[in-house]
């Protein structure tokens, strides 16, 4: 048999492999390609819960240092009326050094400066006394935290979607199956780290920078 006969031999019996060859890589590219379309979507979710729990974060934050100095304030204030009630309660006891008049008077700024005072330890009408105040920055610290616990699972969700989706590309790229599968593992990571960003289920470990007050 002469060379270009054994050539034609090969080619003939090499197209039927090849013409199946072509239509399963070209699905297999295809239906990674819808994978990897739902990767991304996936990875888009992630992301806007890692910016909706960095937000709630930096928010409670703000707003827990902002009502420990208002406590700091009306602490302050409720102090200097009550050194000014007993001040004032030294000088009415002091019987001929003020006028009955003058004393009457006293007795009334010292009531005033009394009720004031207490009304900065607790009223709960306004809701802005130390004690309310107190309960405010507490709740404020509270959604801080819970903000605080969620980001950690956004974040590596992020980074093992984007991951996935670099495995995924180069499996279409040399028709790796394998490759697919670890993107696929990785991806399912991502999916369950961003569902208990949103409900946490587990608690991850994560610093908190503490309010100062």
């Amino acid at each position: 048999m002469e060379a270009h006969e054994i050539a034609e031999t090969i080619h003939e019996h090499g197209e039927p492999e090849e013409a199946h060859a072509a239509p399963t890589h070209e699905m297999f590219r295809r239906l990674t390609a819808i994978y990897l379309g739902v990767i991304a979507m996936l990875l888009a979710v992630a992301s806007l819960g890692g910016a909706e729990a960095t937000k709630e974060m930096l928010n409670a934050n703000i707003h827990a240092s902002d009502t420990y100095a208002f406590y700091q304030a009306k602490y302050i204030r409720q102090t200097l009326y009550q050194i000014s009630a007993a001040e004032l309660e030294l000088l009415a006891g002091g019987g001929s050094a003020i006028s009955p008049n003058d004393n009457a008077k006293a007795a009334e700024l010292i009531k005033k400066y009394r009720d004031t005072a207490a009304r900065y330890e607790s009223d709960p009408k306004s809701g802005e006394g130390k004690q309310e105040l107190l309960d405010k920055a507490h709740e404020w610290e509270h959604a801080r935290d819970h903000a605080s616990a969620q980001l950690p699972n956004f974040e590596y969700a992020e980074a093992l979607f984007q991951i996935a989706i670099v495995l995924g590309s180069v499996a279409i790229v040399a028709a790796s199956p394998w490759l697919v599968g670890l993107s696929g593992l990785l991806a399912a990571c991502a999916a369950l780290l961003t569902v208990n960003g949103y409900f946490l289920l587990v608690s991850l470990s994560h610093a908190v920078a503490p309010v100062t007050h």
